[in-house]
C-alpha cells in the first residue's frame, strides 16, 4: 500500500503536501505575499502556495502585491508592486540612491529593529546548516551603535566615465551599471570627501579611466581610508598599468585639494577581475601607511592591510572575544587569520603568549611592528595558513589553549577545523560575519565543542550584514 504523505508545517506556519504539485509562479506574474522574515541578505521572504519568494525592499509583517522578476527551480524573486498593509516598523531611507547602489539593503527599516531581525536571521542560519536545538542555545540581543551613520573608515568606488563626465561609485544591485554616489550616510565624511576630490583631479588632468566592458583604459579604482580617530588620509589609486600619466601632476594636486593626506599609493591590477587589488603597490607620495587607534592601541595601516570599517563597534566586538576567551594571564592564544594582529594584540594583556598567523606577509610585517611598538614582547606573527603551522608547532610541544579565528566570509578553511579538532584547544572563540558559514563551522566543531553562546555585533548598520561573537568549550572527555 502506498504511503500517503499528510501535511507539513514549518517555523513560519505554512502548511504543504509534499505529493501535492502546486502552480508555480510565472515571470511578470502579479500575486498577494505576506511577508514571514527577513533573508540573509536583507530582502522580504514569504510563500506563494508552496514556492519561497524573495522581496527586496519588503518587511516581515507585511501584506504585498509583488509582480515575479525571476523564476529558479527552487524559489522565486519579486518585487514590490503595493504594500497592502505597511510595517510599523518601516521608514523613510535618507540615502538619495539607497534603491540604486545596494551598498545597504535596510535603511527603510527602523534601527532597534534592524537589531532584532539581525539576530533572527542568526537563528536561520543555524536551523538550515545545524542540527541543534536553538532553543537550548544562548543567543543574545545585538550589541548596536548609538550613532549608525558615517562609521564607515573606508570607501572601494569603482571608476567609470559617462557622456565625458569622470564617475566614481559602486555597481546597482545585480547588475554592473557604475551608480555615481556623491554623498554616502554610512560613509565617514572624510572618504567621501577624499574620493570626490580625487575624481575631480583625474577629470581636471583627462587621466584614462578604465573601461570594463572593453577592458581598456587605466584607472579603475579610488580607495580612501581614513583613520577616524587619528584623522589621518590614504587615497590609493588602482590603476591597469604601472605607467601612470602626469604623475607628479597627480600627486601636486592632491596634496593641494586634500592636504590631511598622509599616504598616496599606487595598486596595479591589470587582469579580468572583479578582485579590488593587485598584488604589485608602490608608495607615490607620504607614508606606506597611516595610523588607527582602538582603545589603548594603535594600528599601522599599509593599502592592502585588512582592518575592521567600523572601529567604534570594533573595540565593543573585540571585548566581546576577549571575555569569550576566558584568559587568566597564563594561556597560549593562537590569533587565527589575524591580519596586522588586532585580536592578538587586544588580547594579549591577558594572555601568556600570542602567536598568530596570516598568509599575506604585508600583514605579518605590519603585525610584527605593532607588537614592536606596544612592547609585546611575548606576541610573535607567521607567514602561512594555521592548518599547516598549528601541527608543525604541536610537534615540538607547543599547544594552545585558547584559539580565536576572524575568517572571512567564505567561513573556516576545512583543513583548519579539522587541525583545530586534532588539536583540541579548550576555548575556540569564533568571529564570523556570515551567519551561513558560522553555522557550517560549528556544525563541524560541535562533536567535540559546546556552544556555549553566540553574542551578536551590528558592525554595519543599515545592511543585513551581522557579525557574531561564539565561544565554544571542549566537551568533558575528549
Amino acid at each position: 500500500m502506498k504511503k500517503v504523505h499528510g501535511p507539513s508545517t514549518n517555523r513560519n506556519g505554512q502548511q504543504w503536501d509534499k505529493d501535492k504539485n502546486e502552480a508555480k509562479l510565472q515571470l511578470k506574474q502579479t500575486f498577494p505575499l505576506t511577508i514571514k522574515r527577513l533573508g540573509i541578505n536583507g530582502e522580504g521572504v514569504g510563500y506563494f502556495k508552496r514556492q519561497v519568494v524573495f522581496v527586496p525592499g519588503a518587511l516581515p509583517g507585511e501584506e504585498i502585491v509583488a509582480e515575479a522578476t525571476k523564476i529558479h527551480p527552487k524559489f522565486a524573486e519579486a518585487k514590490i508592486k503595493k504594500i497592502r498593509k505597511r510595517s510599523e516598523h518601516r521608514i523613510q531611507p535618507i540615502c538619495p540612491v539607497y534603491d540604486q547602489c545596494g551598498g545597504c539593503q535596510l535603511q527603510h527599516l527602523r534601527y532597534d529593529q534592524q537589531l532584532k531581525e539581525k539576530r533572527d536571521i542568526i537563528i536561520q542560519a543555524l536551523e538550515r546548516h545545524t542540527r541543534l536545538k536553538i532553543d537550548d542555545l544562548d543567543i543574545r540581543p545585538t550589541i548596536g551603535m548609538e550613532n549608525p551613520w558615517g562609521y564607515r573608515n573606508k570607501s572601494q568606488f569603482q571608476v567609470g566615465e559617462k557622456d565625458g563626465k569622470v564617475l566614481a561609485g559602486l555597481y546597482g544591485l545585480n547588475s554592473h551599471n557604475l551608480i555615481n554616489i556623491e554623498q554616502c550616510a554610512v560613509q565617514h565624511p572624510a572618504t567621501i570627501k577624499a574620493t570626490e576630490a580625487v575624481k575631480e583631479i583625474l577629470q581636471d588632468l583627462k587621466i584614462p579611466i578604465y573601461n570594463e566592458k572593453k577592458h581598456k583604459g587605466l584607472v579603475r579604482t579610488i580607495v580612501a581610508r581614513t583613520g577616524i580617530q587619528t584623522g589621518e588620509l590614504q587615497i590609493v589609486l588602482i590603476t591597469t598599468k604601472k605607467e601612470l600619466p602626469k604623475k607628479e601632476l597627480i600627486i601636486t594636486e592632491i596634496k593641494k585639494r586634500l592636504p590631511e593626506v598622509n599616504s598616496i599609493v599606487q595598486n596595479i591590477n591589470g587582469e579580468k577581475t572583479a578582485v579590488i587589488f593587485g598584488r604589485e603597490t608602490a608608495t607615490l607620495e607620504g607614508k606606506d601607511y597611516i595610523q588607527e587607534t582602538l582603545g589603548d592601541l594603535q594600528f599601522e595601516l599599509s593599502a592592502r592591510t585588512f582592518f575592521q570599517l567600523n572601529p567604534e563597534q570594533t573595540v565593543k566586538l573585540y571585548n566581546e572575544a576577549k571575555t569569550a576567551a576566558r584568559l587568566t594571564g597564563r594561556e597560549k592564544l593562537v590569533d587565527a587569520y589575524c591580519g596586522v594582529g588586532t585580536i592578538g594584540l587586544w588580547m594579549a594583556n591577558q594572555a601568556g603568549e600570542v602567536r598568530g598567523m596570516d598568509i599575506i606577509a604585508e600583514s605579518i610585517d605590519d603585525a610584527r611592528n605593532n607588537a614592536k611598538k606596544h612592547n609585546v614582547p611575548h606576541a610573535s606573527f607567521y607567514v602561512g595558513k594555521a592548518e599547516e603551522l598549528l601541527p608543525k608547532w604541536l610537534e615540538e610541544g607547543w599547544q594552545p589553549d585558547v584559539i580565536v579565528v576572524d575568517p572571512p566570509r567564505t567561513g573556516c578553511d576545512e583543513a583548519f577545523l579539522k587541525t583545530v579538532l586534532k588539536i583540541k584547544p579548550k576555548t575556540f572563540v569564533h568571529i564570523s560575519c556570515n551567519p551561513s558559514t558560522l553555522a557550517k563551522d560549528i556544525q563541524t566543531l560541535e562533536s567535540k565543542y559546546k556552544i556555549e553562546y553566540i553574542q551578536p555585533v551590528d558592525m554595519f548598520p543599515h545592511t543585513s550584514q551581522v557579525e557574531c561573537v561564539s565561544q565554544l568549550i571542549l566537551k568533558e572527555g575528549n
